[in-house]
């Protein structure tokens, strides 16, 4: 058995202890959906598992715990995660998967860190985990799931500019904060989509 397996299946055993069970089984799915996503664009598979595996792992307590966390262990975040709590478990889930995970890869690191709201120039691992959480088996809200799964086996740029625009667009809709650097990463995406064949 590898070292990367025997990692993969102690993360396994650790978060099952620590999150809820959907949650739990999200996790699961969304590193498989990675670890596809990686097959498919010639990325590292192991990588892949790992990030898809640990994207949520800070996502195990209340908004207002997890920002009391990230103030205890002095974890960086601006004043707009702040009014837009919901993304801090990814700040959360960063620093976990680095003190408590040993994860000192910055290309898992990041794709953990950016997997709510997404920013300008993604990585592809980032991509990778990004899209993954959207459109991994067990998601089923979004209205345009299937056109994203599909889309998301041609091209990943064109997929965050779907899935972010979106996501705008349903945050809007609600009247909900919005994060500044999701419209960041919508604005870049967009300006990706005008120059592509997809226009």
């Amino acid at each position: 058995m590898t070292d990367t397996m025997n990692r993969v299946l102690s993360y396994r055993k650790h978060l099952e202890t620590k999150l809820d069970p959907m949650r739990y089984e999200h996790s699961l799915s969304v590193s498989y959906t990675c670890m596809n996503l990686a097959m498919r664009y010639g990325y590292d598979l192991d990588k892949a598992e790992v990030a898809g595996l640990l994207h949520d792992c800070g996502k195990r307590f209340s908004d207002e715990i997890i920002l009391k966390k990230c103030i205890k262990h002095g974890i960086s975040f601006t004043p707009e995660e702040e009014e837009t709590p919901a993304v801090l478990h990814a700040n959360y889930g960063a620093w976990l998967a680095r003190h408590k995970y040993g994860v000192e890869d910055p290309e898992i690191l990041n794709a953990i860190l950016y997997h709510t709201t997404g920013r300008p120039n993604m990585g592809t691992l980032e991509k990778i985990v990004y899209i993954a959480d959207y459109i991994e088996p067990r998601r089923f809200k979004a209205a345009n799931l299937p056109e994203v799964r599909a889309l998301a086996y041609e091209d990943l740029d064109e997929t965050m500019y779907r899935i972010l625009k979106g996501t705008l667009e349903y945050l809007d809709g609600k009247k909900s904060k919005i994060d500044p650097m999701t419209e960041k990463a919508c604005a870049f995406y967009a300006a990706v989509h005008e120059k592509s064949e997809w226009k």
